[in-house]
Parts: C-alpha cells; structure tokens; sequence
C-alpha cells in the first residue's frame, strides 16, 4: 500500500461536514475532505464546531496534518485585507472532469453522496452558508489549498471542478465561484462559500437563501466569448 499510515488513509477518505455557519474544511487528496461544520451558525460571532465523534475516530484523526485541533473555532480572518468586497470573480474556464478522485461517491454523516460527472445543467435554491481561517491553507477535497479570499465553494455533488454562478435574492447580488470542494452536509443548505464569496454575496451574519446554477461548457465559452469581444472594443 502506498499510504504511509492508516491515519493517512482515512484523511483521504473522510467527507468534511458543514455545519450551521461557513462550509466545508480540509480533506485529503482526490477525496470529500473530512467532517466539519460551518461557522454562520453559531451566532454571535461566527464559528465552527466539529461533529462528536468516537475517540477512536479522534485518535485517527490526531494522525492528520490536515485535520484542525478538536474545539478550534471558525471564523473571519483575523486582519482583514483592504477592498476585499472588490475581489473579482472566478474566470469560468473549461476544465477536464474525471469520474475518480473527488468524484468518486462518498458518505457523510451516514449518507450516500454521488457526484456527476457529466456536463449536465443544475439549477438549486437553498441555503448558503461559508467557512474561514480554520480551514484556510488546509488541502479542499481536490487537493488545491483552501483560500478563504478565494472565490471558491463546496458542493455536494456538483463534478470537481465546476463554475456556478450565486445568486442572493435578498439583495440582487450575483457572483461566480469555482467550485473545489464537498459539503455542506446540513439538511437544506445547498453551497458552502468561501469567507470572500459570502462577503461579496452579502452573507456573513448568517447562512442566507440563495440560487446556484452550474455553468455548462457551452455558457462558459459564452462568457470567454462576450469578454473577448468587449476586450476587443477597448483595444485601439
């Protein structure tokens, strides 16, 4: 086997639970990262608190890197960066999906999880909720670093990587995020939001309904389209 342990091998196996506030937390390699849960929730200030767990499942854990201190607490960056509210957008890019790695089906929480693998269009309303400085630099279910002042999200079955646009009806604003990661595992929420993407969004006090919509291969070509013809107008 070409793991180095058994604690390894179940960090790269373990789905992450997303609780009632941010989303998602870090995960092996190619796999759903392990349990966590969102800090939104925990009000008033925002948090994160993992679900109990056996203490075998603790001692496993203790042999993950990836895996934050049992009792630590999510949250905003503790120094904000200036004009945060003006991070741009994902650029919707196309992008191979494979069925293996974080597209393999996976469980959390005692469910069953299959992610699609094909191109197809997806259209959900639900609630959003978002993850911070805990997770930030820990590996996301592909393998890439969780970036809190990212525009990345975590999805349940959306194919990884996909591109979905936001939509807060609350407020009218829209936003694209590349989507990196699995959660949230909580009844009714539908995405998990990096801590920059709930910020542009309007949803850091709390978890928030929203739209998702998957960008198709065919919208985002579009997009890549639209944006080179405005380059082009610009241009002397």
């Amino acid at each position: 086997m070409s793991l180095r342990s058994l604690p390894a091998l179940f960090c790269l196996t373990r789905p992450r639970t997303a609780g009632p506030g941010p989303g998602p937390g870090p995960g092996g390699q190619g796999q759903p990262a392990p349990p966590r849960a969102s800090a939104t929730s925990l009000r008033p200030r925002p948090a994160t608190t993992r679900t109990t767990a056996t203490l075998g499942l603790i001692a496993l854990l203790a042999g993950c890197a990836s895996t934050p201190p049992p009792g630590e607490r999510d949250g905003p960056p503790l120094k904000v960066p200036a004009d945060l509210h003006r991070t741009p957008d994902a650029q919707p890019r196309v992008e191979p999906i494979r069925a293996g790695g974080p597209n393999k089906p996976y469980e959390a929480l005692g469910r069953r999880y299959v992610p699609f693998t094909d191109d197809r269009p997806l259209v959900e309303h639900g609630l959003a909720s978002w993850y911070g400085r805990k997770f930030h630099g820990r590996p996301t279910s592909n393998g890439e670093p969780y970036d809190m002042f990212a525009m990345t999200a975590a999805h349940k079955t959306m194919p990884i990587p996909s591109y979905a646009r936001v939509r807060n009806p609350a407020n009218g604003r829209e936003i694209i995020v590349r989507v990196n990661d699995r959660g949230p595992f909580v009844d009714g929420r539908i995405i998990d939001l990096s801590y920059v993407a709930a910020l542009r969004l309007g949803v850091l006090n709390n978890v928030a309904p929203v739209q998702v919509r998957r960008l198709t291969t065919e919208e985002i070509r579009s997009l890549q389209g639209s944006a080179e013809r405005a380059r082009a107008l610009l241009d002397p």
